[in-house]
């Protein structure tokens, strides 16, 4: 049995969903659809970005992923297909597929061109539904498109990098339900910069010398539960994407309060990572046998 996802900003209020719901099931009564989203901000694309990159993987080899974000289409706008890591990918052709294929190469993308038999304004419905279901059918991608080599890059994918790499800079690419900020600083990128050094990471006034493996580590579970006050303690983590986050210990937006909130940090907002020098011995001086690294002085 076929799966077809969805991943959208219709949000929860209008037909959109259900509408294109009901036009694969009008075509294909036995495929399984599932929503993983409909609550991306609308036409945000590198949240989009985000979302069908941790989730897809998931989901069995041969899954269909419509994406419906900005996908009006126009000379600037066209419509792709990608087959992916034996999975496809519906959507317009704005960058949302670019922070995937930035780390696993296409194996096919195709630019659609069924267009001129079919009149639209609502292409999530109308277009991608019939390359989807065409797809499900064991249909090939070259019957729905012309190949192309290249798709649209997304803005600020790739953080930045000194000179000298002393510095990253990276940008907030999506906050999560808690108010949790992800950055666009995946954790080979930051390991491969670092390459040991200790560091300082600093968002807005507040800087952070740690990264914890998950989010109770920050707790000392030693101390009586009844003395403690860990919630809404502020934390680095890499989240289980591997993106570097920033978050607030059981963060509540109504309670203790979020990164997002605590913090001030928003959407593209910067986060830097400063990386600190082992320190230069004067010459004359040997370091003790019981001292391996100049980092322990």
């Amino acid at each position: 049995m076929a799966i077809i996802t969805l991943t959208t900003d219709f949000g929860e209020k209008d037909y959109f969903a259900g509408a294109t719901k009901g036009a694969i099931y009008s075509e294909l009564p036995d495929v399984k659809i599932v929503d993983i989203s409909h609550s991306v901000s609308p036409f945000n694309i590198p949240e989009a970005a985000y979302i069908i990159q941790n989730a897809y993987k998931s989901f069995p080899k041969g899954s269909i992923h419509i994406i419906g974000i900005d996908s009006e289409i126009n000379p600037e706008n066209k419509h792709i297909a990608i087959k992916l890591d034996e999975h496809y990918f519906i959507c317009a052709n704005n960058g949302i597929m670019s922070m995937i294929c930035s780390e696993i190469a296409p194996e096919k993308i195709v630019e659609i061109n069924i267009h001129d038999k079919i009149q639209t304004s609502f292409p999530v419905l109308d277009v991608f539904v019939k390359v989807a279901c065409h797809i499900a059918r064991g249909g090939t991608l070259e019957v729905i498109g012309k190949s192309i080599s290249e798709i649209k890059p997304i803005k600020n994918i790739v953080p930045y990098v000194n000179d000298d790499k002393t510095q990253i800079i990276g940008s907030i690419i999506y906050i999560d339900n808690y108010g949790n900020v992800v950055t666009n600083i995946k954790r080979g990128f930051f390991e491969t910069v670092q390459k040991g050094r200790k560091f300082e990471i600093s968002a807005r006034n507040y800087t952070f010398k740690k990264i914890y493996n998950k989010y109770s580590d920050i707790v000392n579970f030693e101390i009586p539960e009844n003395k403690r006050n860990d919630e809404g303690r502020k934390l680095v983590v890499f989240n289980s994407g591997d993106f570097l986050e920033i978050a607030v210990y059981k963060s509540n937006s109504a309670t203790v309060g979020s990164a997002s909130t605590l913090l001030g940090l928003g959407l593209m907002d910067t986060v830097s990572v400063n990386f600190i020098p082992e320190p230069v011995l004067p010459k004359g001086i040997e370091i003790p046998e019981n001292i391996t690294k100049a980092a322990d002085y």
